[in-house]
């Protein structure tokens, strides 16, 4: 057996531990410095150095493949204006080959709108481009791409000029797709890993399926080994045979009963404000019902992509419809998810929460677009732009929450997720920082189905999964209720968070370890 003992830090626990041992992977004692050195006197010794020790985080929705690609590639997140944005496609353009891009979003550009399909042709020089929004919802591409999938002009959601979505814009991205070639899509998904064990995380979940990444995808994912434990969803209707020659966990993931709302593609009870429109319900009752049925009986997590408030009333009818056939509890105890969860009321958060249902919703869109100036409110009004992502809302009803970045969307950033979760926009939606650091820690695993009570935390017996940080504040609670701060006598108070402040600086990952294995190490 080898035993490593931790000293010198400062420990995320109930006691103000300052050292932590493991053995064989297994955190077997929590407690103070000159106590761990009498119990382990043989172990390995590292030096924390007054770092902060915690439970690693868990990223409860990934693309890995797309985020690898904009880290590898052509990044457009930061295109302030609509000629920024043709300036970085040219330049990339003169390589040759595909161009694949990710981030645009026009309604931060003063165009206020995006190229359209000539202005990319020039910029493209004849050569594929697939530029995704950042919601990933809509595409700008060039006319040689829209060649290689033909298909891509009747369909729903073609556009001459504009960007394409719903099932042109599939067409496309497929073609895309497959003009990458498997060396690119590796190299982009083990850039993915080590950057988000970089960010502290040990496991991410995979949201996969035909129109999002593909089989080969999943499979070449699924076989990189010495980074962040990959947690495999599949988005598709009747594929439980698919779903376990992958491996994956279940059918659920990016499902989609709707699009999104920057690309006016999530469904709507009543049109979009700044549009002609209500979206797109790609699956109704009867077909979120039937998926629901299936998925359980073959003992499989179901789960859906759910933004708009249509697709969420079509999901909760659909669970009541599951019910009549399963039973409340056989529907409960599968742990269902749903993605995103935007557009919710109380009265369906309450439902979902009596049928076990797990949201794994990302706090970062709310810091990108929520409030009363946000893309959310130009998109729906400010009264119903104002009332998405209710994280409260949701955990005061007993839906289990687990935290995740949806990247490429937002950033792989936990420590700015769980800040996000607690400075919502909207006053009262958001979480305790203890509820938001939890929810992006043992709440991923949770959500994955790995509920023995010890998996996210750092109690003996735990796996020792976990980062070490540099944070230099710590935030205490003291026996009064009081807030204070870390101070080295470990009376002082409860090891708490690092201070989420808006402005505050955040932690700095020093290493990230998975079951005692370290998958990330600054040094």
């Amino acid at each position: 057996m080898k035993t490593e003992l931790l000293l010198g830090g400062r420990v995320h626990s109930s006691s103000g531990a300052t050292a932590m041992a493991v053995t064989d992977g297994v955190v077997v004692w929590v407690g103070q410095d000159s106590v761990g050195r009498a119990l382990h006197p043989d172990a390995e010794i590292v030096d924390l150095r007054g770092a902060f020790v915690a439970p690693a985080f868990v990223d409860a929705h990934v693309h890995a493949t797309s985020a690898g690609l904009l880290l590898t590639g052509l990044d457009l997140t930061r295109c302030a204006s609509l000629g920024e944005c043709l300036r970085a496609v040219r330049e990339h353009a003169v390589h040759g080959g595909l161009v694949w891009g990710h981030g645009w979003d026009e309604t931060r550009w003063p165009e206020g709108r995006p190229p359209s399909r000539a202005e990319v042709d020039e910029a493209a020089g004849g050569v594929p481009v697939y530029l995704s929004r950042v919601d990933v919802h809509s595409a700008l591409v060039s006319s040689a791409l829209v060649d290689l999938a033909p298909g891509a002009r009747t369909a729903d959601g073609w556009s001459e000029q504009g960007p394409l979505s719903r099932a042109a814009h599939h067409h496309v991205r497929g073609a895309a797709k497959d003009s990458v070639t498997p060396e690119r899509r590796r190299a982009a998904q083990r850039a993915f890993l080590d950057h988000a064990a970089s960010r502290g995380v040990a496991s991410v979940h995979e949201c996969a399926g035909p129109d999002i990444s593909g089989a080969d995808d999943l499979a070449d994912l699924l076989a990189l080994t010495g980074g962040p434990e990959v947690v495999a969803y599949w988005g598709e209707t009747g594929a439980v045979e698919t779903a376990r020659r992958l491996g994956a966990r279940g059918l659920a993931g990016d499902l989609f009963v709707d699009g999104a709302l920057g690309s006016r593609t999530a469904a709507l009870c009543s049109p979009y404000a700044d549009a002609d429109t209500s979206g797109a319900l790609y699956l109704d009752a009867e077909a979120v019902a039937a998926h629901l049925v299936e998925c359980t009986g073959a003992g499989l997590q179901a789960g859906f992509h759910v933004i708009g408030d249509a697709a969420v009333t079509a999901v909760v009818e659909g669970f009541a419809l599951a019910e009549k056939t399963l039973g409340a509890p056989a529907l409960a105890s599968a742990k269902h998810r749903l993605e995103h969860l935007e557009m919710v009321s109380a009265e369906q958060a309450a439902r979902l929460a009596a049928w076990g249902v797990v949201a794994s919703v990302q706090p970062l869109f709310d810091a990108e677009w929520g409030g009363s100036a946000g893309m959310y409110a130009q998109r729906l009004g400010v009264e119903r732009g104002t009332a998405l992502n209710p994280f409260a809302q949701l955990a005061s009803a007993g839906v289990l929450l687990a935290l995740g970045s949806d990247a490429p969307v937002t950033p792989v950033d936990p420590w700015a997720a769980v800040r996000a979760a607690v400075h919502h926009r909207t006053p009262g939606s958001g979480l305790s920082p203890r509820a938001a650091f939890t929810a992006h820690t043992r709440g991923g695993w949770r959500a994955a189905g790995v509920n023995d009570g010890l998996t996210g935390t750092l109690q003996p017996g735990a796996p020792a999964t976990y980062a070490v940080w540099e944070a230099d504040d710590l935030v205490v609670a003291a026996s009064d209720s009081r807030v204070q701060r870390w101070s080295t006598d470990p009376r002082s108070g409860v090891p708490g968070l690092p201070p989420l402040e808006p402005d505050s600086a955040l932690p700095t990952c020093l290493r990230t370890v998975l079951r005692g294995e370290t998958v990330f190490s600054r040094e």
